[in-house]
């Protein structure tokens, strides 16, 4: 499928590479990107659509990809993920629209679910630190009285950290008794917690797993579909 492609198709995919991983760098070091970045990278995208042979046609792909914006942009004034995740997918739609280098079916919202996926990793890995320190005897619920349906899904959403770090407070106190706190907050509202010895569920960089998304689109497909029409 790879030698089908064309200069303007190998040339988006190489550019949202290099977006993609040099954003997700950033993102992990600082936690932080300028909307320039996006702005930059998005407009020497659409700049290559004048090296291909179908400008009319490519043009009209971009702006059915781009059907992406809206729902992106409701889930980062949602809360649910940072304004920089939404604006990497806006741009990825621009650059490189529903690219994919083997024969799979996909569709403007393939990296995004593709990355939804992706978000289980960090669950797995909360759970599998609290059961190594439940085995190591320690007590990691100490001073909490909670229900063990709660306990739970502490553990699926975060760990105690002795010494916090990009993360978010996932505990109160209230009237003098530690709970815990799992409701939803805003992605780029609340501070990072620096109290130590406290629950937290980690700041994942999003864009770690829209990278992980876009790579999957490009090499596999779309999970969430395969999935559904291999039942």
């Amino acid at each position: 499928m790879i030698e089908e492609l064309t200069t303007y198709e190998i040339t988006g995919i190489g550019i949202a590479l290099v977006m993609l991983v040099v954003g997700s760098i950033i993102d992990v070091w600082k936690r932080e990107i300028h909307d320039y970045f996006w702005i930059g990278f998005g407009s020497i995208g659409f700049l290559t659509i004048f090296i291909s042979s179908d400008i009319f046609s490519n043009l009209l792909m971009i702006g059915f990809a781009l059907i992406v914006a809206p729902f992106v942009i409701l889930l980062w004034r949602l809360g649910l993920f940072g304004g920089a995740d939404a604006f990497a997918l806006i741009a990825l739609a621009v650059i490189a629209p529903m690219a994919t280098i083997n024969d799979s079916f996909v569709t403007p919202f393939t990296t995004l679910s593709n990355a939804a996926i992706l978000f289980i990793i960090p669950f797995c890995i909360n759970l599998i630190r609290n059961l190594i320190a439940k085995i190591k005897g320690e007590n990691i619920f100490e001073g909490f009285e909670e229900t063990s349906t709660k306990k739970i899904a502490a553990m699926l959403l975060g760990y105690k950290a002795k010494n916090p770090k990009f993360g978010f407070s996932i505990e109160k106190t209230v009237q003098g008794k530690k709970k815990l706190d799992l409701a939803l907050h805003h992605a780029e509202n609340q501070e990072f917690c620096t109290e130590p010895n406290t629950w937290i569920t980690p700041g994942v960089p999003y864009l770690l797993l829209i990278t992980g998304g876009f790579v999957i689109q490009l090499f596999f497909g779309d999970i969430l579909i395969s999935g559904f029409l291999g039942m």
